[in-house]
């Protein structure tokens, strides 16, 4: 069996996965529900995540995940994983892929697929929110998409802000610290938010009227990045019905009649669309994450180790 490791899976870009992923969602590969664990104590999150995933025809994948929002108290990573590739044919396990790099990796595809999909053709600027590890793949992701003139990055603490901006910036990305969260939304025309806040950062009254949403952290329905009115008359997109109970950007809105369940549209369907109609109106992607996703990454990691 292969061992790919942290370093290995980093042969592999942001951009070389979007394509894989495209053909995946609109090829419907087959992903239960995930098992989601409460480890808890309340006052000390803990939560273990199982996401396996199979093709008619093709490998056998499970991720086992955990996110310890506490870790980054100590300098350790919020989210591990580990991903176990199996052959359909045989069984036999075929690879053991590094979980934290498949999953910063395929995020920040997926991100850049719906991106593709929704965001507006010539946009100006991108607001990245928040500050974590996440935060440089999907700006890396989004810059495969769109020509950006500006990319503003924020969080709370800004010293954390102007690392991600200097370590981009040293890539000769046009990007700089947003000093202000409102001021920066008001500008941005794609938004990119990855924080584990459980009240709503970003505003509705703020957004332009084809601001595209693209929103990666609640995965709870305790958790919020955006309020009602970011929702309200936007074309909503998900990488899984689940997210509509938990996620608490959609399961907030949804309880309060802001909007409703058939509305939301999967990404599956979107991308199986060969000529998607652009959007005039606002555009939200809600991603909780999906196995197949995942499934489709290791795949492609697993083969390009043998070139």
């Amino acid at each position: 069996m292969k061992h790919i490791d942290f370093d290995a899976v980093h042969r592999t870009g942001v951009r070389d996965l979007i394509e894989p992923l495209r053909h995946a969602f609109a090829a419907n590969a087959r992903s239960p529900d995930r098992a989601h664990y409460d480890l808890g104590p309340p006052h000390q999150p803990r939560t273990l995540l199982l996401m396996p995933s199979w093709q008619s025809d093709g490998p056998i994948g499970v991720k086992i995940a955990t996110v310890f929002p506490g870790n980054a108290q100590h300098g350790l990573p919020s989210v591990n994983a580990a991903y176990l590739l199996i052959s359909g044919q045989t069984g036999q396990p075929e690879a053991w892929i590094d979980g934290r790099a498949l999953t910063l990796l395929r995020t920040a595809a997926v991100s850049a697929l719906a991106a593709d999909l929704l965001a507006p053709a010539d946009p100006d600027v991108l607001l990245m929110v928040g500050t974590g590890a996440l935060s440089r793949y999907l700006i890396e992701g989004h810059r495969a998409v769109r020509n950006y003139r500006c990319i503003l990055v924020w969080g709370r603490d800004p010293h954390k802000a102007a690392a991600v901006a200097s370590d981009l910036g040293a890539r000769g990305w046009p990007v700089s610290v947003a000093a202000d969260l409102e001021t920066a939304a008001r500008a941005a025309d794609v938004i990119s938010c990855a924080t584990l806040t459980e009240q709503p950062l970003i505003h509705g009254a703020w957004l332009k009227s084809h601001c595209h949403l693209n929103l990666m952290g609640s995965f709870k329905p305790g958790m919020r990045e955006t309020d009602d009115a970011c929702l309200r008359n936007a074309h909503i997109v998900v990488d899984t019905l689940a997210a509509l109970q938990e996620s608490g950007d959609l399961a907030g809105p949804l309880a309060g009649g802001i909007i409703q369940a058939s509305q939301v549209v999967l990404l599956n369907d979107l991308a199986a669309q060969e000529h998607p109609a652009p959007r005039a109106a606002r555009t939200v992607f809600k991603s909780v994450g999906v196995a197949h996703a995942d499934l489709a990454a290791a795949e492609y990691i697993y083969r390009s180790t043998d070139r």
